[in-house]
C-alpha cells in the first residue's frame, strides 16, 4: 500500500530570522527586499494577519503593518539548513522528491508502522536538531499529502487513510484539487460544480468533452485518484518563478522591481543545484486580468536583466492595456547531454 507524506516547513525563511534573532519572536517579520522598492518573499504568520504576504511590494506591506521588520534573503543559510531537513529526512527513505528548499514528498510505503507515527517522529527531530517547525501530510498520494499538510497548520500533522479518502473528497472544494487554478474554478462554477462531491456526478464522457484531455484528470482527482510516483531524481527542464497578485498590475515599470527579486531566486537555485547545466533561454510569462495569457521567450546562455526587460515589454504589448493578475520569468536549460530540452513555461 502506498504510503505518501508531504513536509511543509512553516513561514521557513522567517522563521530561521526569528530562531536566529529570538528578540523578533511575536513580531511582524517579512523576508526580502529591504528598500522600499523591494519585494517580499516570504512573511511570518504575524505579519500575515496585517495582510501581508510574498510577492507583495515591500511599500504596500509597510503600509498595512507599518511595524513590520523587513529582513534581507540570505539565502546561503536558508540553504543550508534545507540541507539539513533533507539529511534529516534521508535517515527514513532514499525517496525524497524536493519541492522547493522548505518542501518536499516522501515516499514511505516499505515502512510498517503508521504513517501518523513516522510524520510526528520526522518532524521531532527536525525540532530538536533545527529548532523549526514543520507540518505533514500523510495519505496515499502525493496530492492528498499535499492537501493534507495544509489542514493543521502551523506545526500540525493531518492523516487521510485510504479508507477515509471518499469520505473527505465529498465536501472538498474543488480549488483544492492539484492543477485546478482560478481560470478552471470559474469554469466549474459555470456548471453549478464546486465541490469534488459535485464533480464526481459528472460522467468522463462529459467531462471530455467539456475540458479535454484535463476532464480524464478531473474525472480522477476529484475522487482522490492521483498516479504520480515520488521522484527522487529527475531532469530538470527548466527553472521558474511566478507571483499572483491580489490586486492586478496595470504598469510594466510596477513589475521591475519583483522582476529583480525573481531572477535573484532562479540565480540561486542555478548556482546551488544546477551549477553545470546550460541554460537555452529566458522566458516571460504574463495572465492578464481577463485570465489569457502570453509567453516571450528569446535564446540566450545567461541570465541578462536587460534580455528580461525586453520580453517584458513584448509580451505586455500584446496585452493592449489589460492589467496582469501573474507575472513569472524563468530559464529553459540544455538537458544533461547538452542538447536542448522543450518544455512549456
Amino acid at each position: 500500500m502506498r504510503l505518501c507524506i508531504h513536509i511543509d516547513m512553516d513561514c521557513f525563511y522567517a522563521a530561521i530570522e526569528e530562531r536566529e534573532d529570538p528578540s523578533l519572536m511575536g513580531k511582524p517579520v517579512a523576508v526580502g527586499g529591504t528598500s522600499r522598492r523591494g519585494v517580499i518573499c516570504a512573511a511570518n504568520y504575524e505579519a500575515r494577519k496585517f495582510g501581508c504576504h510574498s510577492a507583495m511590494p515591500a511599500f504596500k506591506a509597510l503600509q498595512l503593518c507599518p511595524e513590520l521588520i523587513m529582513l534581507p534573503v540570505r539565502f546561503d543559510l536558508y540553504r543550508s539548513e534545507s540541507a539539513r531537513i533533507r539529511a534529516i529526512m534521508g535517515r527514513f527513505t532514499d525517496k525524497i522528491e524536493p519541492l522547493s528548499l522548505d518542501e518536499a514528498y516522501l515516499d514511505l510505503s516499505h515502512w510498517s508502522s503508521e504513517g501518523s507515527a513516522i510524520a510526528r517522529e520526522i518532524r521531532a527531530q527536525i525540532y530538536e536538531e533545527t529548532g523549526l517547525a514543520a507540518s505533514a501530510g500523510i495519505a496515499p498520494n502525493k496530492m492528498l499529502a499535499k492537501i493534507a499538510s495544509d489542514w493543521q497548520k502551523p506545526n500540525g500533522q493531518f492523516e487521510i487513510s485510504p479508507q477515509e479518502v471518499d469520505g473527505f473528497m465529498r465536501d472538498l472544494p474543488v480549488s483544492k484539487l492539484w492543477g485546478v487554478g482560478k481560470r478552471m474554478q470559474e469554469k466549474l462554477g459555470n456548471i453549478g460544480v464546486k465541490t469534488c462531491g459535485e464533480l464526481q456526478q459528472w460522467d468522463k464522457l462529459e467531462l471530455t468533452r467539456r475540458f479535454g484531455k484535463w476532464g480524464l484528470e478531473l474525472y480522477d482527482l476529484s475522487r482522490g485518484q492521483d498516479s504520480r510516483v515520488v521522484k527522487s531524481h529527475r531532469s530538470r527542464k527548466s527553472i521558474s518563478k511566478e507571483r499572483t497578485f491580489h490586486e492586478n498590475v496595470t504598469s510594466s515599470g510596477e513589475l521591475l522591481p519583483l522582476l529583480g527579486s525573481l531572477q535573484d531566486e532562479i540565480e540561486e537555485i542555478l548556482l546551488g543545484k544546477y551549477r553545470n547545466r546550460k541554460i537555452r533561454s529566458l522566458v516571460i510569462k504574463l495572465k492578464f486580468a481577463d485570465f489569457t495569457r502570453t509567453t516571450a521567450e528569446r535564446a540566450s546562455v545567461r541570465q541578462e536583466r536587460a534580455i528580461y526587460e525586453e520580453l517584458l515589454h513584448e509580451a505586455w504589448a500584446r496585452g493592449e492595456g489589460k492589467a496582469v493578475r501573474l507575472f513569472g520569468l524563468g530559464v529553459k536549460l540544455q538537458d544533461e547531454n547538452g542538447s536542448a530540452q522543450m518544455e512549456m513555461f
